[in-house]
């Protein structure tokens, strides 16, 4: 598939855009299927495919049973629209012994799903947000509009303590109104109770949701074994210092079922639910999770 970007306008984004191009590059390698679909109506008929049409509307049944190329045609269709929604608070600074920050993964997976999304003509959006929302970019379907993007979020700086289920709630309400597919990507440290009514608030708005659950492998982990000192990265000043081998057990007793329960909430809600891991190459762990869903 060729993809509608000039390389050298994506090429003043450094990293942050060879990313995401090495990412989607290599997640069509190997897959033939868009791993997300807009929201279509009856369908209508056959007509054969010709050079350039978009490859997500083959119909890969009729070419297995024909070996002939067709184009599935509906009386309406309504491509998808996406909205990207990145925590930006100040616990997603936390970057322990990785190279990226749960923040800058946060980044590099929305840099991929846009880039992803826009060279298969959709439209996708932004909003950040951390204490507030930050920044809302309508979705678009323009080439051009990726480095919109991009810059948007290259200039987000993550701070402050904040509530994530009220804002939730909010861009359920105000601003994601039309129906569209969600991306939701966070921490999700906030009670799991809270979180799963402002999903169920995204859900009664006909959004297709998808929650992508960014952790640092201490978090999941807590690999401290000496009297260590926690900071808060959202209250200034706010620190404490504990026997981080007496709490081990505790707090991952207590992780698990936190996650769990998130997972699990997720799940009743027929919301997709995609732990990554700030050590895991993001390449590898969004490459992996496209490709099962590209097959469902």
């Amino acid at each position: 598939m060729a993809l509608p970007f000039d390389p050298t306008e994506l090429a003043r984004y450094g990293g942050l855009s060879l990313v995401a191009r090495n990412v989607v590059e290599g997640f069509l390698t190997g897959i033939h299927r868009s791993p997300f679909k807009g929201f279509s109506v009856e369908f209508a008929e056959h007509r054969q495919y010709y050079p350039g049409d978009e490859i997500r509307h083959l119909d890969w049944r009729l070419l297995a049973k024909t070996d002939r190329y067709y184009i599935k045609e509906y009386e309406e269709e309504t491509n998808l629209k996406a909205f990207l929604v990145v925590d930006a608070s100040g616990s997603m600074n936390y970057r322990g012994k990785q190279k990226l920050s749960k923040f800058e993964y946060a980044q590099q997976v929305a840099a991929s799903l846009a880039y992803l999304m826009l060279a298969q003509l959709d439209a996708v959006g932004l909003v950040t947000h951390d204490t507030k929302v930050t920044n809302i970019v309508p979705p678009k379907t323009s080439s051009k509009h990726l480095l919109n993007i991009l810059r948007t979020l290259e200039g987000v700086k993550p701070g402050g303590e904040t509530a994530l289920a009220p804002i939730w709630h909010n861009l359920a309400g105000q601003h994601l109104k039309r129906r569209g597919m969600v991306f939701i990507l966070s921490d999700c440290f906030d009670n799991v109770d809270d979180l799963a009514r402002a999903m169920q608030h995204l859900k009664h708005r006909h959004h297709d949701v998808l929650l992508f659950h960014i952790l640092a492998p201490e978090e999941l982990e807590f690999p401290f074994k000496n009297p260590t000192k926690f900071r808060s990265l959202e209250i200034a000043g706010q620190e404490i210092v504990a026997d981080a081998r007496r709490l081990r057990e505790e707090y991952l007793k207590n992780f698990e079922e936190y996650r769990s329960n998130l997972k699990r909430k997720a799940d009743d809600l027929a919301i997709d639910y995609v732990m990554l891991r700030t050590d895991d190459p993001v390449d590898r762990a969004l490459g992996a999770y496209l490709a099962r869903r590209a097959m469902k």
